[in-house]
C-alpha cells in the first residue's frame, strides 16, 4: 500500500474518534498519520500521559521542547511546498494546532471533531 492510501485508510479510521486531550488531539492526529505512512511511532513516550494541553506542554518542555510544533519542527524539515501527507500548523483559537495536507486542504481535528481548512490558512509546513 502506498503513503496515499495508508494515509487515506489512517483518516477513515480515526474520522468519527471524539477529540481527547493526550489520545487524540491535534499533536496525536498527527502523530497518527506520520506513523500510517511511515511506520515510525513518534508519539509513544507522550501518548497517554497527559490530559489537558497545559499537561502535555509541560511534558514537552521538560523534554527540551517549547510545544508540539517546536517538536515537529526538530522531527521535520520545513517545505513551501507541501505534498498530501505533510503537516501543517494552523492557528486556532486554542493557540497553534497540527493538521495533516490533503491537497488544497488541512485535516484538523480539535473539540469539533475532524474538519477541513484550506492550507492557505496554515502557517508553516514540515515535509513528512
Amino acid at each position: 500500500m502506498n503513503r496515499r492510501a495508508k494515509l487515506t485508510a489512517y483518516l477513515a479510521e480515526v474520522a468519527r474518534t471524539p477529540f481527547a486531550e493526550g489520545q487524540h488531539d491535534c499533536a496525536l492526529f498527527a502523530a497518527g498519520a506520520v506513523k500510517a505512512m511511515t511506520g515510525r511511532d513518534l508519539a509513544a513516550e507522550w501518548r497517554g500521559r497527559y490530559t489537558t494541553t497545559r499537561g502535555g506542554i509541560r511534558i514537552l518542555r521538560k523534554a527540551g521542547y517549547e510545544n508540539h510544533i517546536a517538536l515537529a519542527a526538530s522531527l521535520f524539515r520545513k517545505t513551501d511546498a507541501p505534498r498530501i501527507g505533510d503537516l501543517a500548523v494552523v492557528r486556532t483559537e486554542e493557540g497553534p494546532a497540527l493538521g495533516i495536507v490533503q491537497g488544497t486542504h488541512v485535516y484538523v481535528t480539535g473539540p469539533q471533531g475532524l474538519s477541513l481548512v484550506p492550507a492557505s490558512a496554515a502557517i508553516k509546513f514540515f515535509e513528512v
